[in-house]
């Protein structure tokens, strides 16, 4: 191990099975930007959900080139609209791999956000059920006190997930629905996943500047 891997803290990135593909490509494009290394787990629910929502099929085998082409895409699915996006300090773990680094305790990392968190997922980690690797690192996150951000995508909330996602609050994790604003003067979809990529950032203690933030001043929305 060199110098600069035993240094290497990542944000553990999960992305499960809900729709909201592009909310998690928007937290990584912010991550890497702001020079963060990313360990990232895309469940195997969420490839089936990429597939749908941008034609792209996620493959452990290329999975480089296939996040390369996932990050270059728009919010409303065109090609190429972010270019050079760079993925050199990514590291991808299998869904299935329970042996991965971030399973443990002992794995270096800053914490973890899961974009777009499934019911499903939510369930899962605040049972701490650890099925699959993203479940566990959830786990792993809470229990070692790190920053988790639970960014839950799903209409209407039944009592069950409102239950779950109080559990989660009371664990220390930050419960932050995708819920766009309209007061940052948005006008094309892409401003509106960025304002919740921001606000999942903002969480995370990552500096960005993906939304224009409230000043205090009405009506800067409409001349913007």
């Amino acid at each position: 191990m060199n110098a600069g891997e035993s240094q290497r803290r990542p944000w553990i990135v999960g992305v499960s099975g809900a729709s909201g593909t592009p909310y998690a490509a928007a937290v990584l494009r912010g991550l890497l930007d702001a020079g963060e290394s990313v360990d990232l787990v895309v469940s195997r629910a969420s490839r089936l959900t990429l597939l749908d929502e941008t034609g792209i099929a996620f493959r452990d085998a290329h999975w480089r080139d296939d996040l390369r082409q996932w990050l270059g895409r728009g919010a409303d699915g065109k090609p190429g609209v972010f270019e050079d996006v760079r993925v050199d300090d990514v590291r991808h773990w299998a869904a299935g791999d329970l042996a991965a680094g971030p399973s443990s305790g002992s794995y270096p990392a800053k914490g973890m956000v899961i974009v777009p968190a499934s019911t499903a997922c939510v369930a899962g980690v605040a049972l701490g059920l650890s099925k699959d690797l993203l479940q566990r690192a959830a786990s792993v996150t809470l229990k070692e006190r790190r920053t988790l951000v639970v960014s839950v995508r799903e209409t209407p909330l039944n009592g069950q997930t409102l239950r779950h996602l109080v559990t989660l609050d009371d664990a220390g994790a930050t419960v932050l629905p995708a819920s766009p604003a309209f007061y940052a003067g948005a006008t094309h979809i892409q401003d509106l996943v960025d304002f919740v990529a921001g606000r999942v950032l903002d969480a995370a203690g990552v500096e960005h500047g993906l939304y224009r933030r409230w000043r205090g001043e009405l009506g800067l929305s409409l001349i913007h």
